[in-house]
């Protein structure tokens, strides 16, 4: 099985505790993720984080409909996370969320290892393209909302 590396930094001019906030609320998931990807959390909220969570979501990649539930593998308050697909899309897919203090605000660090089916060549066409993007979505996203003041999609 092939993984591959995908690697994202964001400063969020907000303190860590309030970034860690905003992620610790899984339903703000919604509010992050690109439209075009239909993206709901099956979970009925709230949602209680911590070591063990199951997160359950519907979404659809290039039209096909997928459902995908996540295990929180790591849960470290206000420093990150880990959460690990149990069932969906991947052979493998690892996701830590790191937050650092910086400059009066929240160096937040996303690494995700992950196994497409399909390996390389599907990799190369489709995943790491949709993976980038629904990366940059993220960005632009998290920038609205920390600096307008809206930690929140509720």
């Amino acid at each position: 099985m092939k993984a591959f590396l995908f690697e994202a930094t964001q400063y969020l001019p907000r303190p860590r505790s309030e970034v860690f906030d905003f992620f610790s609320d899984a339903c703000n998931l919604e509010a992050i993720t690109p439209p075009w990807l239909r993206f709901q959390i099956l979970t009925p909220a709230p949602i209680r984080m911590g070591v063990g969570t199951l997160i359950d979501y519907r979404l659809r990649v290039h039209g096909l409909p997928l459902r995908w539930r996540t295990r929180i593998a790591e849960w470290n308050p206000p420093h990150g996370f880990a959460d690990e697909q149990v069932r969906g899309p991947y052979r493998l897919w690892h996701h830590e969320h790191t937050f650092e203090e910086a400059d009066g605000g929240t160096l937040m660090r996303d690494s995700i290892r992950y196994a497409p089916m399909g390996g390389t060549l599907i990799n190369r066409l489709f995943v790491r393209r949709d993976v980038e993007a629904i990366f940059a979505y993220r960005e632009r996203r998290l920038k609205e909302l920390f600096a307008s003041g809206v930690f929140t999609a509720n």
